[in-house]
């Protein structure tokens, strides 16, 4: 199951000026508000961090507001080791670097990618679940706690050329300029951070290469220790299944919401020898088969719940997916 670090959810927990305890137990003035699970090595799953920032979203009326002060509230340091393996970096860049490589070990909800292009450079943030409401506040915080912990690690010499966000605005967009002291753009491409690539050389105020070297070494280890990342073939099937039913999804729309290009999308399957018509078909053969065994469902709307609008051309699919008709495979399933 995905999960997040439990800092993330302690430093919201404190945006909107509450605390979020060891056990689970969200308190507000001395009184428990809400509780959730308790964490697991540090680590909660992340339907309950994302259920913990809806249920703060309903409730706070000012989500700039809260932006800013997760901004304020979240630090290297409370990502323990990573934490000062970020600060310690000899440059921005080898810091951004460190994230990107290590990010998974405090959550597998959301990527960070570098992406140097001449003279400018963008911090792409890739969420890694479906989508949600939660996700435009935890993407907006995200970039608010990054930009904000950047100029932390160079001091002043830092400079922002631009912020955007792939979802509508839903506050005051000046307030959002305002507070990253740039440009921000709502309804965009992609979820990033641009700035000028000579932004990357700047030396981090607390930079030194023996330690910073010492953690990166400890990272590795950590990270060696961790079941396989799950191929992005694997990431994509968990996205197209539920969208069958309104019909084939198609590439470009599945890409913008993983929050990347179609031709990234492209490019990153063919490294695995794969399409995405390959995937796609997956899919479609994956759940129709599941739902096959259960009687109660007919073939026809098997064939809806699959992406198909004629029942005869998803036989014709399924034959030629599984090597059976439908009904064939649901009557040697159903004596199994």
């Amino acid at each position: 199951m995905p999960s997040v670090t439990n800092a993330f959810a302690r430093a919201m927990a404190e945006a909107a000026g509450m605390t979020l305890t060891d056990e689970g137990a969200l308190v507000s003035n001395g009184t428990v508000v809400l509780r959730l699970p308790r964490p697991v090595d540090g680590l909660l799953a992340d339907k309950d961090y994302f259920d913990l920032i809806d249920w703060i979203r309903e409730r706070h009326p000012d989500e700039v507001a809260l932006v800013e002060a997760y901004a304020r509230s979240i630090q290297t340091d409370d990502l323990g080791v990573l934490g000062l393996a970020i600060k310690t970096a000899p440059t921005l860049r080898a810091s951004l670097q460190r994230v990107e490589r290590y990010f998974r070990l405090v959550t597998d909800t959301a990527v960070y990618q570098l992406v140097e292009k001449g003279p400018d450079a963008f911090w792409i943030f890739q969420s890694q679940t479906l989508h949600r409401a939660a996700l435009e506040l935890r993407n907006e915080c995200a970039l608010a706690g990054f930009a904000q912990n950047m100029h932390r690690f160079v001091g002043s010499g830092l400079v922002l050329s631009s912020v955007s966000f792939r979802h509508t605005c839903r506050c005051d967009p000046d307030r959002y300029a305002a507070h990253f002291g740039c440009p921000v753009q709502f309804d965009a491409d992609q979820d990033a951070i641009q700035l000028k690539t000579e932004m990357l050389d700047l030396s981090n105020r607390l930079s030194d290469q023996a330690v910073s070297d010492f953690l990166t070494g400890h990272l590795e280890t950590k990270m060696s220790s961790l079941k396989d990342s799950p191929s992005f073939s694997s990431t994509l099937l968990h996205h197209l299944t539920p969208t069958l039913s309104t019909g084939l999804p198609q590439a470009a729309d599945i890409a913008r919401e993983m929050g990347m290009s179609e031709r990234t999308l492209y490019r990153r399957l063919a490294k695995e020898g794969l399409t995405f018509r390959d995937v796609l078909a997956n899919a479609q053969s994956s759940l129709a088969q599941k739902l096959l065994r259960d009687d109660k469902i007919s073939i026809a709307e098997i064939a809806f719940l699959t992406g198909f609008s004629e029942q005869s051309t998803f036989t014709r699919a399924f034959k030629r997916w599984v090597g059976k008709a439908p009904a064939q495979f649901r009557q040697q399933s159903s004596t199994v």
